[in-house]
């Protein structure tokens, strides 16, 4: 049964559960798993638990109905602090841990959560997009992680401990988040409306490696159109690399003029350049072909010429993964996508 509404996180909501009923609840937790799978919802339900004012904390069972339970959910508990990134921002400014420069250490997180509790007994603050803690930003943590306030709970929520600094972590309890089964995935697809049918419901879980928010951006139908044509150009005997950029860069253009809806769009092709190196590196090592009719068909194709190496196909896959990794630091687009695929035409005309 889901907690909280919260699908496929059972074994976390049993570790809180016990880690309450003995009373050793840690001051300070690092939440990762993929992106979009609930971590962010199940820290608000946590803090909803850890507030509610009828129920104890130890039930893991919030009211819902009382002013604590309420004023979490609207985000205006005045016990609640919640930070993340803004928009426009590539990283977590630093104003919002320990306040603009004349106001140092008197205003921002680190100083709200050092206050005495305004209702609940307890203070809650919660870092969405931890990912995007620099390092000016980590520092500004340190002191409150390594001497947290009395009754408070530092929630940071990520995707991968390797994007944290090691300051971060080693001062954190680690809780990680599981991507959710397909047919969880199916079922809350179908459930929110974002898919036709269950067969549709199923295709799209299948490509969303576990994360609901995967699977919504892979709902749009020209995205399997342009994903077919550029499989098929990264199949052929020479890749031309100037060609594909532009097309990448065209698509990516029509996703609108809101840089994360860009974003987005072009992690989505990186992860489908990616994708195909790796199941053309297990095709090669004797494994099975994928699933995935359409990407299987492409991978078939490479495999009847057997020329590329392995090594060169994992630098494919590493070339891809830093191509994700510029995303996420705001790299100029035309750039970054003219750069990632002159390097894959590069990798692949040493194989050929």
């Amino acid at each position: 049964m889901a907690w909280q509404g919260i699908e496929g996180h059972d074994e976390v909501v049993e570790q809180f559960r016990r880690a309450l009923a003995r009373g050793r609840l840690a001051s300070s937790f690092l939440f990762v798993g993929p992106s979009g799978i609930g971590k962010r919802s199940f820290a608000l339900a946590l803090a909803r638990t850890l507030l509610c004012e009828t129920r104890p904390a130890t039930a893991m069972d919030p009211c819902g109905q009382c002013g604590g339970c309420a004023q979490v959910d609207a985000g205006t508990h005045p016990d609640l602090i919640q930070v993340s990134k803004p928009k426009d921002k590539s990283a977590l400014p630093v104003e919002l841990l320990i306040g603009r420069r004349e106001h140092r250490m008197r205003e921002g997180l680190c100083y709200d959560i050092s206050l005495k509790p305004f209702m609940g007994g307890r203070k809650v603050a919660v870092i969405d997009d931890a990912d995007y803690l620099n390092a000016e930003g980590a520092n500004s943590l340190l002191k409150t992680l390594e001497e947290p306030p009395p009754r408070s709970v530092l929630i940071l929520v990520g995707t991968s401990p390797a994007r944290q600094l090691p300051t971060i972590r080693s001062r954190c309890q680690l809780i990680r988040f599981q991507p959710l089964a397909d047919d969880v995935v199916a079922q809350l697809l179908l459930a929110g409306g974002h898919a036709d049918d269950a067969a549709e419901a199923r295709r799209l879980a299948a490509h969303a490696e576990g994360s609901p928010e995967r699977a919504l951006e892979l709902a749009e139908p020209e995205l399997w159109t342009f994903r077919e044509t550029f499989l098929a150009q990264l199949a052929k005997p020479s890749l031309d690399g100037l060609r594909v950029a532009k097309a990448v860069s065209q698509f990516v253009d029509e996703a609108g003029r809101e840089p994360a809806k860009r974003r987005a769009r072009l992690r989505l092709v990186v992860g489908f350049a990616a994708e195909f190196y790796r199941a053309q590196l297990r095709a090669s090592q004797g494994f099975d072909l994928p699933q995935d009719a359409m990407l299987a068909r492409f991978v078939e194709k490479t495999q009847a010429r057997a020329t590329a190496e392995p090594d060169s196909l994992v630098a494919c896959v590493e070339r891809c993964i830093d191509a994700l990794e510029q995303i996420d630091r705001n790299a100029n687009q035309t750039t970054l996508i003219e750069c990632w695929m002159d390097d894959l035409d590069q990798i692949d005309t040493t194989t050929r």
